[in-house]
């Protein structure tokens, strides 16, 4: 008799010890993310919080970074001069080489500043007959990043003969929220160039624009994924597979336009 109520004692305290382990876990769990994720909550709240992440997106915001060569900047720069704004824009023209006295114009001071591209002779470019010149057009990418400006929502790229419509251009990166991952721009207008590359990529004769975490993240990792891609032939076919290795596609926003000029006719874009 006394073993029966003994075990049975025995059996009742089994099972609170159980219910009393079950309800300490539910409790552990959900009191842990409080624990562990105060920063994460606190900056969530401090970004919706903050004014200037708020605002309305200006031209301010936006950083350009404009691919050139020391041998078509002298000709090349009067299209950019058809839209660039000394005094509200921001961004560099990255040269292959400096560029010499007598190239030097008096509008040079009113143009965006010239940055010299970091040597590229380490990275493999294997596609034949191709320019090994796009790893350094691609790398353009990281080297405006590198600039540390600040305020910087987006950057916004394109070779030295992209025409881009400033208000255009704020107006539609203003539908986009700058805060996550985007890789903005379109394909080709051309048929025959999207089979031949692709047809889900930004070309980079049209302009494209990255939100700036996103730029941020490509930047710290663009050099190495370049060495994967030696067999690709241009820098914006490198910038697309490099992003898609992140989980980004991109965002093929009319605005922008990568058309087939005629000779010595610029592209046309936002």
């Amino acid at each position: 008799m006394r073993s029966s109520k003994f075990n049975k004692l025995q059996y009742n305290n089994s099972r609170l010890n159980t219910l009393i382990l079950v309800v300490s876990i539910m409790c552990l769990i959900l009191y842990l993310p409080s624990i562990f994720f105060p920063i994460l909550s606190k900056s969530r709240t401090s970004m919706r919080n903050d004014p200037s992440s708020s605002e309305p997106t200006s031209i301010d915001h936006i950083v350009f970074g404009i691919a050139s060569t020391a041998k078509s900047w002298p000709t090349r720069k009067e299209y950019i001069n058809m839209w660039w704004n000394h005094d509200k824009m921001r961004g560099c023209i990255f040269l292959d080489a400096p560029l010499d006295n007598d190239t030097l114009l008096d509008n040079d001071s009113v143009m965006p500043p010239i940055c010299i591209s970091n040597d590229t002779s380490r990275f493999g470019y294997t596609w034949d007959g191709g320019l090994r010149s796009a790893i350094r057009v691609a790398r353009v990418v990281s080297e405006t990043v590198a600039l540390n400006h600040t305020n910087a929502r987006w950057f916004v790229f394109g070779d030295d003969d992209t025409l881009f419509f400033p208000d255009n251009l704020v107006k539609t990166l203003s539908k986009y929220d700058h805060n996550l991952w985007y890789y903005i721009g379109s394909n080709s207008e051309s048929y025959v160039q999207n089979r031949h590359f692709s047809f889900s990529m930004a070309y980079g004769g049209a302009g494209f624009a990255i939100s700036y975490p996103l730029a941020k993240v490509l930047s710290k990792v663009l050099d190495s994924c370049l060495e994967r891609y030696t067999h690709l032939y241009g820098s914006d076919g490198r910038i697309s597979s490099c992003l898609a290795e992140l989980g980004v596609a991109f965002t093929n926003e009319p605005g922008f336009h990568q058309v087939i000029p005629s000779k010595n006719h610029p592209y046309p874009t936002c």
